[in-house]
C-alpha cells in the first residue's frame, strides 16, 4: 500500500473541520432527549483513559480504567441518554494517547480489548438497552447498514483535540517524573483521522457530538455538537470517503506493530483449550509439585487461563522468565484474595528495584495477553466456556508489590491455594516446576497505617437555628468555635424592604413616591403602555374567531353564564313563533283558571308578539343583507361575507334566522360547485381535488342547516334535494311542520347537475374528505360554569379548581386547555380584592401576551388606591403596581425574587392563593430549569400546571404530587391527547428552476392540506417509523383519512399469521350514518395496537406497510421547473432561475407561491438561527421588490396608470390654487351641513380613479399582505414607531408586504407589531425561532420548519407544529417538514438547594423575623422525600449537603452562627444567577484585593479598570474555549481579539486558588461524615455492570500498604491516591459510590490551567478593549444571534453590583429593587420608548378596571464615569444623551449621599474606590454596549 498516495492532506480535513458551526448544548434537554445515538468506542476510551488519575505509567491500574469508562457511561445512562457503543478495527489504536511511550502503548492497547470482552459478556444482563458493536471501518457496509436500520441520531466522538497533548502528572511523591513525550499538534495523525471521520459522518447527514468537550453540570450533559453546512462539507466529500476507504481496507496497519503481537492460534495445539482442560482434568505433571490431585476446570476464569496460557508461552521463549511467571502468577493469586480497599499500595515499595529478567515490565506482559485476546479459535473457546472476569486482569502496581514476597504468605492457605493451582497447570504444560516466591529477608509487613486524614479531626463552625435546626438533628457533628471567625462586628445584612435597600418598609399598597421627573416619564410610560396593550388586546381572539369582550366581575358574584341548550320561556316561545307564520302555538294554552293564571297569559302574550316583533326586524335585516350580496361578484367573496355575518350574529339574532343563513351559504356553496366543475365529465369517478374539496365543505355545511332552532319545512326540502342531486352522503333531517318563505329563490340552483354527478361511498368519503368537518364533541355536556360545552376531561378540571386542588394538565396546542387559566382567575377575581394569581410564562413576549388578554377578557373596579386587575413585571419593564394587583404576569426569576424577599412575607406572599406555571416542561431547560424547580418546591399555594409536551408525564406528576403533599396540597394529574384541529405533514421538494411571475389572483378554494400541489408531497405519520427500535411514540396521531389509509394498507398485506380482523373495516367499525370524531379515536386506537405488535415481530407484514404508506415520496420527485403562476411557455423560458435546493433563502419563495396558491395561508417559517431567519426575510423581500420592478418596467399598463396619476395630481393642484378660500359663515347661514360634505367627499372618492393610489404601496401579486385586514391609519401608526427605533428599513419593507420576523434578539416594539398584525390577517408570513412556539397566540394554517437544526427536537417539533390549525378559523393544520417520530424527551430535574439559595432562605427568615410564611417554606423546601425530579429519595444526603453549604457560608463570613446574613450576604445573594461566581467574587473582597486593586482608581485609572476587567471577565459569562481553538491562532493573529483570557493577576488568583482549597476541604470532610454515619458496606460494585472486583480475604497483608480510602472510590485508589484531592472536580470525579456530590452545585470556580483543560474565551475582555461585534463573531467564535444576550447578561452583572455596593455603603436613598434592576440592553428599549413617546403624542388611557402606574422600575446608581461635579444640565439631543444625563444626574444624588454618610470607617477601608472603580467600569463597557444599537 506505499504506493498508494495519501488521498487526504491532513491541512484540508484540519482547515476545513474548523469552518464547521459547533453549539454547546445539553444532549437530553436542548437536543437528543430520549432518541438513540452512537458513542464511538475509541472516542469514549481516549477520553477517559487521558484522565490525570489514571496511573498506566509506572503501574497498570486495568481495573481503574475499566470502572473510569464504567462511570462515565453510568453518568450518561443517570441522565436519561439512550446510547449504542461501536468499536471500529481501524480505529484500534485511536484508544491511545499520543503522548504515550513505545513501552506503555500495549497497556492500552489490551485494555481496549479487555473492555469489549467485559462489555460484550456483562452489559447484556446488567444494562440491555445499551447494545455493542463492532466494525471493520466507517466504511463499512455494514456499518453503514446498522445506521440506516436504527436510525441513531447522532454520532458521539473525539475530535482529537488536546489528545496529543494532555500529559497526566506525577500520581504520588514516589513516582518517577512523567517524561517529556509531547508530540507536536502538526504531526498528530489521531487528529487527522477523528476529523476524517466525523467529516464522512457530517457528509453523511449525522451530526456529531464531541466526547472530549463534555462536562457534567447538574442533572445536564453538556458538550460541544458539531453541525456539518453543506458549503463546507463540499470540498470534503471524495477526499474524506478516500481517506477513509483506505484506512478500512487496511485496519490492521494500525496496530501497534511488535513481534508479541501476533495469532496465538500459530504455536501448536498445545494452546488448544481442549488440551489446557484435559491438563486441568488429568495429572500429567512428572515434577515436584505441592499439588497431586487432578483441578477442577469449571472453577477456571478467563483470568485464570489468559495468564497461564501467557506465562506459558514466556517460559517456552525464555527459561529467564521462571521467576517473573512466579512473580506474576502470585500477584493474580493476590487479585483473587485481597479486598479492593488493601490493594492500594505505594508504587515502588521494598524489591521493585530487583532485576527479574526483561519480562518484568507489565507492559510487556500486555503484550503476550493481547496476542491471545486477538486470536480467533483460542479466545473464542476460553469466552464461550469461561466466566469473564478480565476486567480485573492486571494490576501493575500490585505486581510490584508481589515481588517483595513477603514470608508470611506461605502461611495463608487460600493465597497459596490459588498460586499452586496455577502454578501446577503450568508445569503441566511447560515442564516447568513454579514454587511461590518468598523472600524471607523481607521483614514482617507493616499494618496499613491510618490514614492522615483520619488524625486530624476536621473543624465544624457552631451553627443553631431554630427552623433549621430539627431538620439538621439527624446530622452528628462536633462543632468547634474558631477565634476571629465570623464574630459579630461585622454589618449584619438587613433586609427591611426589598433584597437591596436597608432603611425603608414597602408599602404593599401603594408605590414608592417619586419624584417630579419620573412621574412624568412615568405618565408617558403608563399612555404608552396602556394604548399599546389595549391595541394588542383587541388583535386577540376567542376559540371562535371573536373578539373579546371584557366581563365585569364583582366580589362574590358569578357570571350569568345560561345553561348551554337551555332558554328562559320567552326565548321559548319566541322561537316558537319564528318557525310559524306570526302565530304562537297553542299546545301550552290552558283553559280559564283563576285571576293569576290570566295575568300571566297576557303577559306571556305580549312578551311573544314583542318576539315576533323582533323576528321581523331580523328576518328584514338579513333580507337588506342577501339584497346587498347579489352586488358582489365573486362567488368565494359572496361566501366569506355570508359566513362573517352569520359568525357575527348575536346569539339571540342567530337562533332566529341562523339556519337560513346556513342554507343561503350551502346554496352559494353549490353555485361554486358548479363553476369548479366547469369543463368536467361529471359522470367519471374521477374528480378534481378542488371539486372533491368543496363537495365535502357543502356536505358539512347543508348538515348543519337542521341544527338551527328556525328549521323549515321548505330548508328541509332544499337540504333533501341537495343531498340527492349531488349525491352525498345521508343526513337525518327532522320533518318540520312550520314553514316560511326565504329570502332567495333556489328554484334554479341545481339545474345542470341532476344526473351527472358519480357516487361516492358515504363512509369512505367523509373518512377521505371530510375527516376535518367531523363533530369533535368528546362527552360533552352542558356546564352553567362556562359558555361552552366542556367535554369530560374539561369539567374534571372545574371540579379540581373548585376544590382549589392543584392541577397537572397534559393536553396538546388546540385541545381546549386555555380555559383553565382564565377560569381560575375569574374565581380568584370574584373571591375578594385581596387574592392574588400569579402566572408564570417562561418568555417576556408570552407574559404580554396574556397581560392583553387578561385586560379583553375581565373588568373590575376597586375603592382602595394603588389596586388593579393585573400587572406585568419583567426586568424590562413593569405595568401596574405588582404588590397591588390579583393577577401578577411574570417570568420565573422575578417570582423567585418576590417570593423570597423578606417585606413580602408578612404581607404579598401570603395573598397568593395560585400560581399558574405555563409551559412548565421548561423545567427541564439546562439555563432556568433550576429556578423553575425552586419555584415548585416553595410555592406557598396549590398550583396549575400546564404543558402541551411532556415525555414523562407520569414521572413527573409523581414528583409533583409529592412536592405539593409536602405543602399541604393535592395534585391531580389529566391527560389529553386529542387536538381539536387535525395536522397533515408533506415533505417539500423545491424545483430546480423556478420562475416568479407574481402571485396567483385566484387561490383555490375548499380545499384542505397541501395534496396534490407539485413539489409538496403528503406524508403519513405511520411512514416515519421506519426504525423499529424507537418504537411506536405514544403521542403518535392519526386523521381519519390516515386511519383509512393505514387499514386499506394492513389488509393489503395481511397473512393468515398476521390477520386483520374484517370488523376493523369501516363498513364494521362505523354506523351507516355520520360519522364522529369520537369514533374514529376508537377506531385508531384499534389500528395502532394491531400496528404496534406488528412493529415490535420482526416476522410481520410491518415493513411493507410501511413502504406502501411511503410509495408518494418515492415515487414523485421535484419538479424540474415550475412558476408562480400560468403555465411555463417557450417564451417565457428566459424567466427560469436555477434555484439552490439547499438553500433556505432561494427555496423558499416557490414554497410561498404553492401555499398562497393553495390557500395556506397564513404560515409561520420556523429556523431555530436568529440570523437565519432574518436573512430569509431579507431575501424574500428583495425578490418581490425586484420582480415588481421588473414588472413596472416593462408593463404598459403601469405605466400608463403613471402617467394618468401625475396629470392628476398636476390637475388637482391646478384646482386647487384657483380654489379661492372658504368665508367664514355665521352660524346658521347656508345650507354648510357636515353630513352633505362628507357625503359630497364620498361620492368624489367613489369617482376618483386614483383615491388611495400610492405607487410606491407593492403592487398586488407581488406582495403577501391581507390588505383589508387592517386600517391604513393603524399601519402608518406602527410604521412611525418602528422607523423612530432606527430598525433596518427592510423591516418595515417586509411588513408592507405581508411578511415579518420574530425571534428574541428582535425590538420589543416590532415583535409586538409582528403578533398583532399576524393575529389580524394582514400578516401572513413570519419567519421565527423557537420562541414564538411556547405559547404565543399566533396560530396560522401552515407551519414550515425552513432548515434542521440541532434544537429542532422532537418536544420543540412538537411545540411549533401545533400552531398550525386555527381553532376558530381552521379546521385542519398543514405542517412542511421533515417528519420527527421521536419521542418527547423525559423531563429531567436539577439539584436546587443551591449554596445561593440557602443563603436567601436565611435572608427571608431572619428578615422577616421568623415570619410563618417563611417557616413554612423552609419546611416545605426541606420535608421533600424527593427533593428534585427523577431523582432519588436521599434526604438524609441533601440534609448533609445543606449542613455542610452552611458551613461554607460561615467560613465565607456570609452567615452568623444563628444564621443571620452579614456583610456581603446581599450582594452575593444578588448574584444568585452567576451562582458560583459570586462566591468569587466574595472571596475577592473578603480577602482585600480589590481594596488593593482600587486604591490606585484616581491616580491610574486606566490601568485599574483593564484590570478589573480581565477579573471580572474570569468571574462572570465564563465560556471555555473548545480544545481544538488553540490550533487557529492564524485567526488570532489577525484580529484585534486576543481570544484567550490572559491568567489572573497573580493575587488575584492565590485568593480564589485558596477560596477552591477551602471549599474542598469543606465538601471533603462533607463525604467523610456521610460515610461514616450511613454508608457500612464496602465499594467494592463497578457502576456500570454491577461486577464484583477484589477478594474477601482481609488477613493478607501487603508490605508497607498505604491505608484504605474512605472519600475515595476503592477503585481509583489504585492508582495510589488517597483522600487527598487536588481539585473540586478531583473530589466529584472519584468520590466513592453511595454520595451525591455535584461539582456545579459546590461554590467555585476553576482555574485555568490547574484546574480547567482550557482557557477561557476572553469575549468579555475583548469587547471591552475594542467594541467591535465583527470580530467577537469571526476571531472569538461568539455567534452573531448570541452576542447581544451575552454582552446584556454582563451589563446585568455589572448593574447589580454597583446597585448592591450603593445599598451596602448606604450611598442612596433610592428603594433599589432586586427584581428591577436590568442589563443595558433591556434599558435601550424603554429609552427608545420614550424617544417616540417624546416625539409623538400618546392618546392617554385610563380605566377603572386598570389603574395602570407603568414604569420600568429600573433604578440605575451612579452610573457616571467620575465622581467629579455634573456639568449644567441640558436638553438631550439623543437617547444616548439622555441616558448620560440622566446618569450624571443620578451620580450626583449618589455624591451628596456619600458626603453625608457618618460611615467613615468603612469608606476609609476602600470600599468607596471599589464602588467608583465599579461604576466607572460599568459606565465603559455600557457605552460601548450602546454603540452597537444606537
Amino acid at each position: 500500500m506505499s504506493s498508494i498516495p495519501e488521498p487526504c492532506p491532513g491541512n484540508v480535513v484540519l482547515e476545513r473541520y474548523h469552518k464547521f458551526s459547533k453549539r454547546r448544548v445539553d444532549l437530553v434537554g436542548d437536543y437528543a432527549g430520549n432518541e438513540l445515538f452512537l458513542i464511538e468506542g475509541d472516542s469514549l476510551l481516549l477520553r477517559c483513559m487521558s484522565e490525570a488519575e489514571l496511573d498506566y505509567d509506572g503501574g497498570f491500574q486495568l481495573l481503574h480504567a475499566v470502572y473510569a469508562v464504567e462511570k462515565f457511561i453510568q453518568n450518561l445512562l443517570q441522565r436519561k441518554c439512550n446510547f449504542h457503543i461501536a468499536f471500529f478495527d481501524s480505529h484500534r489504536d485511536l484508544c491511545v494517547p499520543e503522548w504515550v511511550s513505545t513501552l506503555n502503548r500495549p497497556k492500552y492497547l489490551l485494555t481496549r480489548a479487555v473492555i469489549y470482552e467485559h462489555f460484550k459478556a456483562n452489559l447484556p444482563q446488567s444494562q440491555a438497552s445499551i447494545k455493542l458493536h463492532s466494525f471493520r471501518s466507517v466504511v463499512d457496509p455494514a456499518f453503514m447498514e446498522y445506521l440506516k436500520s436504527t436510525g441513531v441520531y447522532f454520532v458521539m466522538c473525539h475530535d482529537g483535540a488536546g489528545a496529543a497533548t494532555s500529559l497526566p502528572p506525577a500520581m504520588d511523591d514516589d513516582m518517577n517524573a512523567h517524561p517529556a513525550r509531547q508530540l507536536k499538534e502538526e504531526k498528530s495523525t489521531s487528529k487527522l483521522r477523528f476529523r476524517s471521520m466525523i467529516c464522512f459522518l457530517l457528509d453523511e447527514g449525522y451530526n456529531v457530538a464531541l466526547v472530549n468537550e463534555l462536562d457534567w453540570q447538574d442533572t445536564k450533559v453538556m458538550t460541544e455538537v458539531v453541525e456539518g453546512y453543506r458549503e463546507a462539507r463540499v470540498a470534503l466529500i471524495r477526499s474524506t470517503k478516500d481517506f477513509l476507504l483506505l484506512e478500512g481496507l487496511e485496519p490492521s496497519n494500525r496496530d501497534f506493530a511488535k513481534p508479541g503481537i501476533q495469532n496465538a492460534d500459530a504455536d501448536g495445539g498445545t494452546n488448544s483449550l481442549i488440551a489446557i482442560q484435559s491438563a486441568l482434568a488429568e495429572r500429567r505433571c512428572t515434577c515436584k509439585c505441592g499439588s497431586t490431585q487432578p483441578l477442577d476446570p469449571g472453577r477456571w476464569t478467563q483470568r485464570r487461563y489468559l495468564t497461564v496460557i501467557a506465562l506459558k508461552k514466556l517460559l517456552l521463549e525464555n527459561a529467564e522468565t521462571k521467576h517473573f511467571a512466579a512473580i506474576y502468577l502470585l500477584h493474580i493469586a493476590l487479585l483473587e484474595v485481597l479486598p479492593l480497599a488493601r490493594r492500594r499500595v505505594r508504587f515502588g515499595s521494598v524489591g521493585a528495584d530487583r532485576h527479574y529478567g526483561p519480562h518484568i515490565s507489565s507492559g510487556m506482559m500486555a503484550e503476550s495477553l493481547l496476542s491471545i485476546i486477538r486470536s480467533n479459535k483460542l479466545w473464542e473457546d476460553i469466552r464461550v466456556l469461561a466466566v469473564c472476569d478480565i476486567a480485573d486482569l492486571v494490576d501493575g502496581r500490585l505486581l510490584v508489590a508481589a515481588t517483595t514476597c513477603v514470608p508470611e504468605w506461605k502461611n495463608e492457605t487460600t493465597l497459596r491455594s490459588s498460586f499452586q493451582e496455577q502454578a501446577h497447570l503450568l508445569c503441566v504444560l511447560t515442564g516447568v516446576h513454579l514454587g511461590m516466591p518468598i523472600n524471607d529477608a523481607v521483614e514482617k509487613p507493616a499494618i496499613a497505617s491510618v490514614n492522615v486524614l483520619e488524625t486530624v479531626q476536621p473543624t465544624i463552625l457552631p451553627f443553631s437555628n431554630a427552623v433549621f435546626d430539627k431538620h439538621l438533628a439527624p446530622i452528628k457533628l462536633a462543632t468547634k468555635s474558631v477565634k476571629g471567625l465570623n464574630s459579630e462586628s461585622g454589618r449584619v445584612f438587613r433586609e427591611v424592604t426589598h433584597w437591596h435597600n436597608a432603611k425603608r418598609t414597602l408599602n404593599t399598597k401603594m408605590p414608592a413616591p417619586l419624584s417630579e421627573k419620573h412621574k412624568k416619564r412615568a405618565a408617558r410610560r403608563n399612555d404608552r403602555f396602556m394604548a399599546d396593550m389595549q391595541s394588542y388586546a383587541a388583535s386577540l381572539t376567542n376559540a371562535t374567531g371573536k373578539s373579546l369582550e371584557p366581563q365585569t366581575i364583582t366580589v362574590g358574584g358569578k357570571g350569568m353564564i345560561p345553561e348551554v341548550g337551555k332558554e328562559n320561556e320567552s326565548s321559548a316561545k319566541a322561537l316558537a313563533a319564528q318557525a310559524g307564520p306570526k302565530a304562537t302555538s297553542k299546545a301550552g294554552q290552558k283553559g280559564k283558571g283563576g285571576k293569576k293564571e290570566g295575568m300571566l297569559e297576557r303577559l306571556a302574550a305580549e312578551r311573544a308578539a314583542k318576539d315576533n316583533n323582533q323576528a321581523d326586524r331580523v328576518f328584514s335585516a338579513w333580507r337588506t343583507v342577501r339584497k346587498n350580496l347579489d352586488a358582489e361578484r365573486s362567488l368565494v367573496g359572496k361566501y366569506h361575507k355570508i359566513g362573517a355575518y352569520l359568525r357575527d350574529l348575536p346569539d339571540a339574532k342567530r337562533r332566529i334566522v341562523g339556519a337560513e343563513v346556513q342554507l343561503h351559504l350551502g346554496c352559494v356553496l353549490v353555485d361554486i360547485y358548479r363553476e369548479v366543475c366547469k369543463g368536467q365529465d361529471l359522470s367519471m369517478n374521477a374528480p378534481s381535488s378542488e371539486s372533491l374539496g368543496v363537495r365535502a365543505l357543502l356536505w358539512d355545511t347543508i348538515r348543519k342547516v337542521p341544527s338551527y332552532t328556525g328549521f323549515t319545512k321548505t330548508m328541509a326540502d332544499m337540504t333533501r334535494e341537495i343531498v340527492r342531486v349531488l349525491k352525498l352522503p345521508g343526513i337525518d333531517l327532522p320533518c318540520p311542520t312550520e314553514d316560511r318563505r326565504l329570502a332567495f329563490d333556489p328554484q334554479l340552483l341545481l339545474s345542470g347537475l341532476d344526473g351527472a354527478m358519480p357516487q361516492l361511498n358515504g363512509q369512505q368519503f367523509q373518512l377521505l374528505h371530510c375527516g376535518p368537518y367531523m363533530d369533535r364533541n368528546l362527552d360533552s355536556a352542558p356546564d352553567k360554569r362556562v359558555p361552552f360545552e366542556p367535554d369530560a376531561w374539561q369539567r374534571t378540571v372545574l371540579n379540581e379548581l373548585d376544590a382549589r386542588h392543584s392541577l397537572f394538565v397534559v393536553a396538546p396546542t388546540s385541545s381546549g386547555k386555555t380555559f383553565i387559566s382564565f377560569y381560575a382567575m375569574e374565581e380568584i377575581l370574584r373571591s375578594s380584592n385581596e387574592s392574588v394569581l400569579v402566572y408564570v410564562a417562561p418568555t417576556k413576549a408570552l407574559v404580554t401576551q396574556i397581560a392583553a388578554e387578561i385586560q379583553a377578557r375581565f373588568q373590575k373596579t376597586y375603592k382602595a388606591p394603588g389596586k388593579s386587575v393585573w400587572a406585568i413585571h419583567t426586568r424590562d419593564y413593569r405595568i401596574n403596581n405588582p404588590s397591588g394587583c390579583q393577577i401578577l404576569v411574570t417570568v420565573p426569576h422575578i417570582l423567585q425574587i418576590m417570593l423570597l424577599t423578606p417585606s413580602n412575607a408578612r404581607s404579598w406572599s401570603t395573598r397568593v392563593e395560585y400560581i399558574i406555571f405555563d409551559e412548565i416542561h421548561s423545567i427541564g431547560q439546562a439555563e432556568d430549569g433550576v429556578v423553575w424547580e425552586q419555584l415548585l418546591l416553595l410555592a406557598p399555594c396549590p398550583i396549575i400546571a400546564l404543558s402541551a409536551t411532556v415525555g414523562n408525564p407520569e414521572k413527573f406528576s409523581s414528583w409533583l404530587s409529592e412536592t405539593q403533599e409536602a405543602s399541604g396540597n393535592c395534585l391531580t394529574m389529566i391527560q389529553h391527547s386529542h387536538r381539536y384541529s387535525d395536522l397533515r405533514k408533506f415533505v417539500y421538494c423545491p424545483p430546480e428552476r423556478f420562475a416568479f411571475r407574481g402571485l396567483v389572483d385566484r387561490p383555490n378554494f375548499g380545499i384542505l392540506g397541501l395534496d396534490n400541489v407539485r413539489g409538496l408531497e403528503f406524508m403519513h405519520p405511520v411512514a416515519s417509523l421506519v426504525n423499529r427500535s424507537r418504537g411506536m411514540p405514544p403521542d403518535l396521531s392519526l386523521e381519519p383519512r390516515d386511519c383509512l389509509l393505514l387499514y386499506e394498507s394492513m389488509a393489503r398485506y395481511q397473512t393468515a399469521d398476521y390477520p386483520v380482523d374484517r370488523n376493523m373495516g369501516p363498513s364494521s367499525a362505523f354506523s351507516a350514518g355520520i360519522i364522529r370524531k369520537a369514533d374514529v379515536i376508537k377506531w385508531e386506537k384499534s389500528l395502532k395496537s394491531i400496528l404496534q405488535d406488528w412493529l415490535m415481530d420482526e416476522k410481520s407484514p410491518f415493513d411493507k406497510v410501511i413502504e406502501d404508506l411511503s410509495g408518494t415520496i418515492k415515487t414523485n420527485s421535484a419538479p424540474m421547473e415550475d412558476v408562480s403562476k400560468g403555465e411555463l411557455t417557450e417564451t417565457q423560458a428566459q424567466d427560469l432561475i436555477k434555484v439552490d435546493r439547499e438553500s433556505l433563502e432561494g427555496t423558499t419563495l416557490p414554497l410561498l407561491c404553492k401555499l398562497h396558491e393553495r390557500n395556506a395561508l397564513p404560515a409561520i417559517f420556523f429556523n431555530y438561527d436568529r440570523s437565519k431567519c432574518e436573512g430569509i426575510c431579507q431575501t424574500v423581500t428583495q425578490q418581490l421588490e425586484q420582480t415588481e420592478t421588473k414588472w413596472k418596467e416593462s408593463n404598459p399598463a403601469w405605466k400608463a396608470k403613471l402617467n394618468g396619476f401625475e396629470k392628476y395630481k398636476k390637475e388637482k393642484a391646478k384646482i386647487a390654487s384657483k380654489k379661492a378660500p372658504k368665508q367664514a359663515k355665521k352660524r346658521g347661514e347656508g345650507n354648510d351641513d357636515p353630513k352633505t360634505d362628507k357625503l359630497l367627499d364620498a361620492s368624489n372618492d367613489d369617482v376618483d380613479p386614483y383615491a388611495g393610489f400610492d405607487p410606491e404601496d407593492p403592487v398586488d401579486g407581488y406582495h403577501f399582505a391581507a390588505k383589508h385586514k387592517a386600517e391604513v391609519g393603524e399601519l402608518s401608526k406602527y410604521y412611525y414607531d418602528i422607523k423612530k427605533r432606527d430598525l433596518p428599513s427592510w423591516l418595515i419593507a417586509g411588513l408592507k408586504r405581508g411578511i415579518g420576523v420574530h425571534h428574541a434578539g428582535m425590538n420589543r416594539k416590532y415583535r409586538q407589531v409582528v403578533e398583532m398584525l399576524f393575529r389580524k390577517g394582514y400578516l401572513r408570513v413570519v419567519f421565527a425561532t423557537g420562541t414564538l412556539a411556547l405559547g404565543i397566540n399566533m396560530p396560522c394554517a401552515t407551519v414550515v420548519f425552513s432548515g434542521d437544526s440541532i434544537f429542532l427536537t422532537a418536544l420543540n417539533f412538537r411545540q411549533a407544529a401545533g400552531r398550525a390549525g386555527r381553532r376558530g378559523f381552521d379546521l385542519l393544520g398543514n405542517v412542511v417538514c421533515r417528519l420527527l417520530s421521536s419521542r418527547l424527551p423525559d423531563l429531567n430535574g436539577h439539584f436546587p438547594v443551591t449554596t445561593t439559595l440557602v443563603l436567601r432562605l436565611f435572608t427571608l427568615l431572619h428578615e422577616s423575623n421568623g415570619s410563618a410564611y417563611a417557616t413554612r417554606a423552609i419546611n416545605s423546601l426541606l420535608s421533600q422525600p424527593r427533593l428534585y425530579l427523577d431523582g432519588p429519595a436521599f434526604k438524609d444526603q441533601v440534609l448533609h449537603h445543606l449542613r455542610f453549604s452552611i458551613e461554607y457560608l460561615r467560613r465565607q463570613d456570609l452567615l452568623s452562627p444563628g444564621g443571620a446574613p452579614i456583610n456581603f450576604a446581599g450582594l452575593t445573594s444578588h448574584l444568585y444567577f452567576t451562582e458560583n461566581s459570586s462566591f468569587a467574587l466574595n472571596a475577592l473582597i473578603k480577602n482585600g484585593y480589590f481594596h488593593e486593586l482600587c486604591s490606585a482608581i484616581g491616580s491610574n485609572e486606566s490601568r485599574v479598570l483593564r484590570t478589573l476587567m480581565l477579573v471580572m471577565a474570569h468571574l462572570f459569562g465564563r465560556r471555555p474555549c473548545r480544545q481544538a481553538d488553540a490550533e487557529y491562532m492564524d485567526v488570532v493573529k489577525r484580529s484585534s481579539s486576543i481570544v484567550f483570557l490572559p491568567p489572573l493577576p497573580l493575587n488575584a488568583a492565590s485568593i480564589l486558588v485558596q477560596h477552591n482549597q477551602d471549599t474542598l476541604q469543606i465538601f471533603t470532610t462533607y463525604v467523610r461524615t456521610f460515610v461514616d454515619q450511613y454508608l457500612n458496606t464496602a465499594d467494592t460494585i463497578l457502576p456500570l455492570t454491577g461486577v464484583a472486583a477484589g477478594g474477601t480475604h482481609s488477613s493478607v497483608q501487603l508490605y508497607d500498604p498505604l491505608p484504605p480510602t474512605k472519600v475515595r472510590s476503592a477503585f481509583v485508589a489504585l492508582s495510589g491516591h488517597g483522600d487527598e484531592f487536588r481539585t473540586i472536580s478531583d473530589l466529584c470525579r472519584t468520590t466513592r459510590n453511595g454520595v451525591f456530590l455535584e461539582e456545579a452545585v459546590i461554590p467555585h470556580i476553576d482555574l485555568h490551567p490547574e484546574e480547567s483543560k482550557a482557557p477561557l474565551n476572553a469575549y468579555l475582555y475583548d469587547f471591552f478593549m475594542h467594541g467591535d461585534v465583527a470580530t467577537l463573531e469571526r476571531a472569538n467564535g461568539i455567534r452573531k444571534a448570541d452576542v447581544w444576550f451575552f454582552l446584556n447578561d454582563f451589563s446585568l452583572v455589572l448593574a447589580t453590583i454597583v446597585a448592591s455596593l450603593a445599598n451596602f455603603l448606604k450611598l442612596s436613598e433610592t428603594d433599589i429593587s432586586l427584581e428591577d434592576l436590568a442589563g443595558e440592553g433591556d434599558d435601550h428599549g424603554d429609552v427608545e420608548d420614550d424617544k417616540v413617546a417624546d416625539d409623538s403624542t400618546v392618546t392617554s388611557v385610563s380605566s377603572a378596571n386598570t389603574m395602570a402606574t407603568a414604569d420600568t422600575g429600573k433604578t440605575s446608581i451612579g452610573t457616571s464615569s467620575s465622581m467629579s461635579k455634573p456639568p449644567k444640565k441640558k436638553v438631550a439631543e439623543s437617547w444616548d444623551d439622555a441616558a448620560d444625563q440622566e446618569e450624571e444626574e443620578e451620580a450626583d444624588a449618589a455624591r451628596k449621599a456619600v458626603e453625608d454618610d457618618p460611615s467613615k470607617e468603612e469608606l476609609e477601608r476602600g470600599f468607596l474606590n471599589i464602588y467608583r472603580a465599579m461604576v466607572k467600569l460599568r459606565t465603559e463597557f455600557d457605552t460601548k454596549f450602546r454603540k452597537i444599537f444606537a
